[in-house]
């Protein structure tokens, strides 16, 4: 039995789950039952066992030890959507360290992990991800560390803040101010990046190009 309660735990964080986020999903009132569960302190009834498997979406042999092959999370990546629903209220998106213009996900970069999100936002047919931010520039709105939930998209609102790609290099997220003029990204901390204005020309000429809009905000603990 101490291998599958390690096994919960290892798969658990392979995923970037949370025991808070496995509680919830396996209808636990709080993270600690999770806890108890893998430090081996509480035993685990079969439907408990089931719930646990659904959610972390593996088979209850794997839990056990009894698969021989347990898929890593880059292995799954390239078997599951990238958006996977976990039941009417929340569904998973993969959170990746970098991303490029016109490319599915599954496709870009490594899989890092796994967050999970209102169900609410997958009604609408587009692709989310997430993204680890690891730089200051948008501090104290998004700190250095977090992670932001993307809305895929080519286009975004005066004001909001998108994941922007320049010149194919590594994507950034900024505030955006747009106009027929050209575009302007905004950094939150002034003492790391000032605000910088493209000309339309420059627009076209080093293809700046929007990702997608940021919804949410993840911080690092």
């Amino acid at each position: 039995m101490l291998e599958l309660y390690r096994n919960i735990k290892r798969i658990r964080e392979e995923k970037g789950m949370s025991q808070d986020e496995l509680a919830k999903l396996v209808g636990f009132k709080s993270r600690s039952s999770i806890n108890k569960i893998e430090m081996g302190v509480n035993d685990i009834t079969q439907s408990k066992l089931i719930a646990i498997a659904r959610a972390l979406h593996v088979s209850p042999g794997e839990l056990m030890g009894e698969d021989k092959e347990i898929a890593s999370p880059t292995d799954l990546s390239t078997h599951l959507p990238n958006m996977f629903p976990i039941d009417a209220h929340t569904f998973r998106v993969p959170i990746v360290e970098r991303v490029s213009a016109g490319r599915p996900i599954a496709a870009d970069a490594e899989i890092i992990g796994y967050k999970y999100i209102d169900n609410k936002y997958s009604k609408d047919s587009h692709e989310y991800f997430g993204l680890r931010i690891v730089d200051k520039s948008m501090e104290p709105t998004i700190m250095d560390g977090d992670i932001v939930i993307v809305h895929r998209q080519s286009y975004v609102k005066n004001g909001e803040i998108a994941i922007v790609l320049i010149d194919g290099e590594e994507a950034t997220a900024k505030e955006v101010q747009e106009s027929a003029d050209g575009i302007t990204l905004i950094g939150h901390n002034a003492a790391v990046y000032t605000p910088h204005f493209y000309s339309a020309q420059e627009v076209k000429h080093l293809t700046i190009q929007i990702i997608g809009r940021v919804i949410q905000s993840i911080r690092r603990f």
